[in-house]
């Protein structure tokens, strides 16, 4: 509302006009006049008063239809409107309510009566402003819940699609960090881990199927915890065998450290599991291959299945290494027992021809952590 209130007068009459205006501007009120219907429905659009007097006889267009135009439009249809008469007033009033007015006016007028009527629709008016304002303020908090509501679906959204990549806290770690962008081509130092289990064909051909669900079931479980708890991103399982790296998508302090102290964690959450399948006469070991390189790292494959892939000889390498090794051994490159060497007890294994290599490659038996190392 306006401070302090306005009035629209419209009367034909100038001595009425005149009136009407000297007695509420002498009460504080602003006031605007107009001397026909026309006039006053321009004089409310360029005015916005709080209060409209309408006188209802008056040339070219009547009160009652000035009052019929206010209500059809919507930014005036709860002002309150006055009508002012010197007709018979029961008459008058029926034919008012029809056209939407709010109060009546009686000619000759009377003051205390005028001020009173208005002041009792000024506060109508104000609760009116206040509910609308209200609604205003209601709406806009709805459509600021809506759009974080569709930001939260469409950021959980993205976490899924990275959790299909990554372990949870990596996940959530890059979306905090809005990188979800990560997932496109790019090069980086890794350090690749593979594994597989010795003795799992042979276990495959002599056993059914379910029986080599349930053995892969508990030892996923078992890998993957050490995964997720030192921060590995995992690319593939491929029945017995799993291919983690470190330092991608999240850039760590030690990735090969990191990744020796999962290899050892591995084999020592195998150990019982593989003492369990002894039992039953099921023979595994676990074979664990370490190399440290440059890949090229990114999301891989089509709508509705994605991996994230690390390319290049490092894979390789760890791989061939992973191939090497015999059940309960870690065998690593030359560039990861340099990373590794000063926290952990690494020692010679000889050179191997691995294929895809032109050359023997040297690799190293990891130990343990060395005692007194920083952990």
């Amino acid at each position: 509302m306006n401070t302090p209130p306005r009035i629209l007068v419209v009367d034909d009459t100038p001595a009425n006009v005149k009136l009407l205006a000297d007695v509420l501007t002498f009460k504080g009120f602003q006031v605007e006049t107009a001397a026909s219907g026309r006039e006053g429905l321009d004089k409310l659009a360029a005015t916005a008063p709080d209060i409209v007097l309408l006188d209802i006889m008056m040339p070219g267009m009547s009160g009652y239809e000035v009052c019929k135009a206010i209500r059809a439009d919507p930014a005036s249809a709860l002002l309150p409107v006055v009508l002012v008469t010197s007709l018979d007033p029961q008459g008058e009033r029926i034919k008012g309510i029809e056209a939407g007015a709010d109060d009546f006016l009686t000619k000759p007028i009377n003051q205390p009566e005028l001020l009173a009527r208005v002041r009792s629709l000024l506060r109508i008016k104000e609760l009116t402003d206040r509910s609308e304002a209200q609604a205003r303020e209601l709406a806009e908090w709805n459509a600021r819940l809506e759009a974080r509501v569709a930001e939260q679906v469409a950021q959980l959204d993205r976490l899924g699609r990275l959790k299909n990549f990554f372990s949870p806290a990596v996940a959530d770690t890059l979306l905090a960090a809005g990188g979800e962008s990560l997932l496109a081509t790019h090069r980086r130092m890794v350090t690749v881990v593979f594994l597989d289990l010795r003795g799992f064909t042979a276990f495959t051909d002599g056993n059914e199927p379910e029986e080599v669900m349930q053995v892969l079931g508990a030892y996923h479980r078992t890998m993957g915890a050490a995964v997720t708890r030192w921060g590995g991103t995992v690319e593939r399982f491929a029945g017995d065998g799993i291919m983690i790296f470190f330092n991608d998508p999240v850039p760590l302090p030690a990735p090969t450290c990191s990744a020796v102290e999962m290899a050892l964690e591995m084999q020592r959450g195998f150990a019982p599991l593989a003492a369990d399948w002894a039992r039953r006469g099921v023979d595994l070991g676990l074979g664990i291959g370490i190399a440290e390189g440059y890949a090229t790292l990114g999301a891989i494959g089509f709508e509705g299945r994605w991996d994230y892939a690390a390319i290049g000889s490092v894979t390789n390498l760890a791989a061939r290494l992973c191939g090497e090794a015999k059940a309960g051994q870690i065998l690593i490159d030359r560039r990861a027992m340099a990373s590794a060497e000063a926290g952990f007890e690494c020692a010679s294994a000889g050179e191997f021809q691995l294929k895809g290599f032109a050359r023997p490659v040297p690799a190293f038996l990891v130990g343990g952590r060395k005692e007194g190392a920083a952990a």
